[in-house]
């Protein structure tokens, strides 16, 4: 099998020389456990860390057994799989990191690289105890550019506004979106793309959310995959969801929130100032993985695109928002990703917000032509937020980047995977 080079590897080395302990995230299956064990040789200053997986119950009863001794019997770095298997490990390291601070501070960085395949910051009690010991990246399925030979740089160019010299390749839109998924399947055809499915979603519904909570009512949560699926895009309405589901509505979004801290789905929050407009301030909800999406739709991703164009829309949105996602944490950039929608219904699909206040607007299109009515929304944006606002571009199927005034661009969708 082709090896693939993961974007996120300079960053997670990075922080390795800065802090104790690393935990990298992200879904079962994306390609966590492959990436480390390719790393092991990189991390801290030993030859080859040991690699411990917790999906070994012997190793997993051992350490749920004596988190100290275990974590004592390690004299060097170690990469421990699958943490949230066991939960009192947290506590221990935060023991184990204070001790090795105070015995030698200059050698206490890069020691342990976790990984998991929860989303431990949902689950305070246990990552509020490593608090200034531990940075959390996440590992998502693969993006375009990682399959295709990109160098993630597509983000860089957007808050540049420097769309010249693209490598334009000639991919589809349809072939980028198979090939940003899981590793197991980025080359598989639609037949063994549907089992493997079929076999992710039972492991992770019937498996994985039983290890981190109990519900009484596990079974609606393939339901509730299922219709956040059919809203992708969406603004979300929780009382709505729940309903649909037969949930009430404190449960629903406990349950919505369970799916995301198992990285099925992903909230990409509104964007919203004082800005003298109402403006819609609920999230809206994607899927983190645009193929899911179709198995959970139970509809062909190139049927959907020659015969149900609208449905193919919220498709697309969904794969921009989550190779924006992607891209975002392969940069050390302080970037936040919105919406902004008006409660008159006006609305831009994503917004980038650096920690200065920089604003970058970006709106998706499945057509391969663009209009200057496609800025309009951008533009209103741009009205209200004056100096902040940094550009404008509307993505589409095109293959050149033209201007359509100062700082607002036509981009082709291959923007995305440089």
């Amino acid at each position: 099998m082709k090896v693939i080079s993961r974007l996120i590897q300079p960053i997670l080395l990075d922080t390795l020389t800065k802090i104790p302990i690393a935990f990298l995230n992200g879904p079962r299956q994306c390609g966590k456990s492959t990436f480390v064990l390719d790393n092991l040789d990189k991390i801290g200053d030993s030859k080859t860390a040991p690699y411990i997986t917790f999906d070994n119950v012997t190793q997993m009863a051992a350490a749920a057994a004596s988190p100290v001794s275990f974590l004592s019997s390690f004299e060097g770095p170690v990469v421990l799989d699958e943490v949230q298997m066991v939960p009192d490990i947290f506590r221990a390291l935060k023991l184990r990191v204070d001790e090795l601070r105070r015995s030698d501070k200059t050698h206490s960085n890069g020691r342990y690289l976790l990984t998991g395949s929860a989303n431990i910051l949902a689950l305070p009690n246990l990552s509020e105890s490593l608090v200034g010991r531990m940075n959390v990246l996440t590992l998502y399925p693969f993006c375009t550019a990682e399959t295709n030979g990109g160098q993630g740089t597509g983000l860089r160019r957007i808050l540049s506004m420097e769309f010249s010299e693209m490598r334009f390749r000639d991919l589809s839109i349809l072939d980028a979106i198979k090939t940003a998924t899981y590793p197991e399947i980025f080359d598989k055809n639609e037949s063994e793309v549907k089992t493997w499915f079929d076999g992710y979603v039972a492991t992770i519904l019937q498996r994985d959310v039983k290890m981190l909570a109990d519900l009484e009512k596990i079974a609606a949560l393939p339901s509730l995959l299922r219709i956040l699926a059919s809203r992708a895009g969406n603004v979300i309405n929780d009382a709505d969801l729940s309903r649909e589901v037969g949930l009430n509505a404190v449960t629903g979004k406990f349950y919505r929130n369970i799916l995301k801290m198992m990285f099925l789905s992903v909230d990409v929050p509104p964007w919203f100032r004082n800005i003298g407009k109402r403006l819609v301030k609920s999230s809206k909800a994607y899927i983190t993985d645009s193929l899911l999406l179709c198995y959970m739709l139970g509809i062909d991703l190139e049927y959907m695109m020659k015969n149900r164009p609208d449905l193919f829309g919220h498709v697309l949105e969904n794969y921009v928002a989550m190779e924006l996602v992607k891209l975002i944490n392969f940069t050390d950039s302080n970037v936040g990703l919105y919406h902004f929608r008006t409660s008159d219904g006006k609305e831009v699909d994503f917004v980038l917000e650096n920690r200065d206040s920089s604003l970058w607007a970006i709106e998706v299109k499945s057509t391969d032509s663009v209009s200057a009515a496609d800025f309009k929304s951008i533009k209103i944006l741009e009205e209200h937020t004056g100096s902040d606002f940094k550009g404008g571009i509307v993505l589409y199927a095109g293959k050149e980047a033209i201007p359509f005034g100062k700082n607002l661009w036509a981009v082709p969708y291959h923007v995305l995977w440089q």
